[in-house]
């Protein structure tokens, strides 16, 4: 029982790592290109974004869209990893706990697990979205890479800056994981008590994982535009030292809608798509591991 239940956490462990790459990777250029409006005082439009991505494939190149995906990855991997691993521990010990051993959670456990699988992932691998962010947004001479990020912040702005902006982002992320995982968990629930079929097509989970992007994105949008402006504080010439204090500023500067929503409509695109992808890739990976452990038990 020990050896399965190791088998599994791998599992979570190996599916979720690929799901959180494959996802990043599809979407990484607008989120450099989302980001980038987030943290200056620019107004957003589709027209404004395009020709954001259009000079920066000029002037710096077609890969440069995809500057600081390295970082992405190297935070996105154990992220994902963590997170969707803590999911299925978390959805087993609350189910557990109400007595739902083996069956789906009702609504308020189902939102917990979520938030707290969000919540363990963001505290363990904080530091390398702060880099992630500052490499997003700074052009290639200022970091070379990723050690380099971590060595100019610790040296010029000291160590307690890679984890500037950690309290919006926890705030964050307990509706945003909370949302999500309760949305999709709640749709697959719901086409299986209304088609009779245990599994949803992949087809179906990439929508089932679009609509929870698309939830628990909006619902968090406005910390994670505060998360970034307090990130990226000191190579963007601000000083945030709260998120109120930020989130005021913000407002003042830029306006409620077009400053704390900002560039949330291009979310609505690479959320959804996002998002989508990391929980069928998950579940597909998922799946596809059983099978091949099954088989080798069989053969053996």
């Amino acid at each position: 029982q020990g050896n399965q239940e190791k088998k599994k956490v791998l599992n979570s462990l190996m599916s979720g790592a690929l799901a959180g790459a494959v996802a990043k990777t599809a979407v990484a250029p607008l989120d450099r290109t989302k980001i980038m409006f987030q943290v200056s005082s620019k107004r957003f439009s589709a027209k404004e974004a395009y020709r954001l991505i259009y000079r920066t494939y000029l002037n710096e190149g077609f890969w440069s869209l995809w500057r600081g995906n390295s970082a992405t990855m190297v935070r996105v991997i154990p992220y994902a990893a963590i997170q969707f691993c803590a999911h299925e521990e978390y959805k087993q010990l609350l189910g557990s706990y109400y007595g739902f051993q083996g069956k789906a959670l009702t609504p308020f456990p189902r939102f917990i697990a979520g938030s707290l699988a969000g919540t363990t992932a963001a505290m363990l691998t904080y530091p390398l979205d702060m880099v992630r962010a500052r490499m997003a947004v700074t052009p290639k001479e200022m970091y070379s890479n990723i050690v380099h990020v971590f060595i100019r912040i610790s040296r010029e702005e000291g160590l307690k800056t890679l984890y500037r902006g950690f309290t919006p982002t926890i705030l964050g992320v307990i509706p945003y994981a909370g949302l999500s995982f309760f949305t999709y968990e709640t749709f697959k629930k719901l086409h299986a008590d209304h088609s009779g079929k245990l599994q949803p097509s992949p087809p179906e989970r990439l929508l089932f994982g679009a609509c929870a992007g698309l939830i628990g994105q909006s619902a968090s949008y406005p910390l994670d535009v505060v998360r970034r402006r307090m990130q990226t504080a000191g190579v963007m010439g601000h000083t945030y030292s709260s998120i109120l204090l930020t989130m005021q500023e913000i407002i003042r500067e830029e306006g409620l809608i077009r400053g704390l929503y900002k560039g949330l409509s291009m979310n609505w695109v690479k959320g959804p798509i996002a998002v989508g992808i990391s929980f069928t890739t998950f579940d597909l990976t998922q799946i596809l591991l059983r099978k091949l452990q099954h088989s080798t038990n069989v053969e053996r």
